[in-house]
């Protein structure tokens, strides 16, 4: 099978309350879940119909087989997800939307996590080379054996070798506790960018990427390394997405937060989705834009995934152009 989408990364379980507004000490009861940004993103884009895969490891646990049970569910080719060294890692959450506060506590990722045990020889570069987009994470970058699986994957489909419709796709994702300083991780992200042709990232993590400036000004440095598309959240104010020829902003998609977590990964997957699908670059950033606020809407992650009906469903309900509508969309016109 060739994999419209594959991703590589971090898997994990998602321990999240079932009472909201309490700290953890005061939650009575849990649910569990996938998660993990790389794994979510997978799930995203198999609920807009795309053919997907994760490239992880996980323990020989029984999280390890809730994990491939939950990608099997989601139709999510968990063929490239074998067992690691250590146990399956759980990441729990306090869910707090009045206060905007959504911590996260990780276990079992310390000093190390079965994800990031990914061999450079255990890698399917053919896999990797004949995905229409392949996704990785700057977390993936922060610890060997990981960091040079990573580098091995991105070499084995430089930018010059890439077909038309073709994309390489890294998010900025920076979490400091993986880090030793931020020197460190942009010292890893420069190796990487020369095979990126879209980043994606906040202002945090772009000025760990690029260095501290404006959203434009981080946006032009990305497109000054060779990618494509620099794609700058924006928070309150949105996200911008930048080429080397159109600037587009979408403004915010509101709704009434439950769990602000999940909406990135949704942003993601549905981003992806609007590339496969040639739409304008407007169009696949409001398409992704609504996509993320209406997990933002839900306690879950992966769980809580739009399916296009929905994302056109909020755009509509909010007057925003529906996707596809546009009698100028041309397969690959983002490109």
């Amino acid at each position: 099978m060739t994999h419209e989408l594959l991703t590589i990364g971090r898997i994990s379980v998602d321990i999240y309350p079932n009472d909201i507004g309490v700290g953890l000490e005061d939650v009575s009861s849990f649910g569990k879940y996938l998660g993990g940004s790389p794994s979510n993103v997978a799930v995203a884009a198999a609920r807009h119909g795309r053919r997907t895969g994760v490239i992880t490891r996980t323990g020989d646990d029984p999280f390890g087989s809730f994990l491939h049970r939950e990608l099997r569910k989601f139709n999510v080719d968990d063929s490239f997800v074998t067992p690691a060294a250590g146990q399956t890692p759980a990441t729990f959450c306090a869910i707090k939307p009045a206060t905007d506060e959504f911590p996260l506590y990780f276990y079992g990722r310390f000093p190390t996590a079965p994800d990031l045990q990914i061999k450079a020889e255990e890698l399917d570069l053919d896999a990797i080379r004949d995905a229409m987009i392949f996704w990785s994470t700057v977390t993936g970058l922060c610890q060997e054996p990981s960091r040079s699986a990573h580098i091995a994957a991105h070499e084995a489909r430089p930018r010059t070798g890439l077909k038309d419709g073709q994309f390489t796709i890294l998010d900025l994702d920076y979490r400091p506790m993986f880090w030793a300083s931020e020197e460190e991780a942009r010292a890893e992200v420069a190796k990487i960018l020369p095979h990126v042709t879209v980043a994606i990232g906040n202002d945090k993590e772009c000025a760990v990427a690029v260095g501290e400036g404006t959203p434009d000004e981080q946006a032009d440095r990305l497109l000054a390394a060779g990618v494509e598309i620099a794609v700058v959240k924006l928070g309150p104010e949105g996200v911008m997405a930048k080429t080397r020829t159109e600037r587009v902003v979408s403004a915010p998609v509101p709704v009434e937060t439950v769990n602000g977590l999940g909406a990135g990964d949704s942003f993601g997957g549905a981003f992806v989705h609007g590339l496969l699908s040639g739409w304008p670059l407007s169009e696949v950033l409001d398409y992704a834009n609504a996509a993320g606020a209406i997990v933002a809407s839900r306690l879950s992650c992966a769980d809580a995934m739009p399916t296009p009906d929905e994302v056109i469903s909020l755009l509509a309900e909010r007057g925003r152009p529906v996707p596809g509508a546009s009698a100028a969309v041309t397969e690959g016109a983002v490109r």
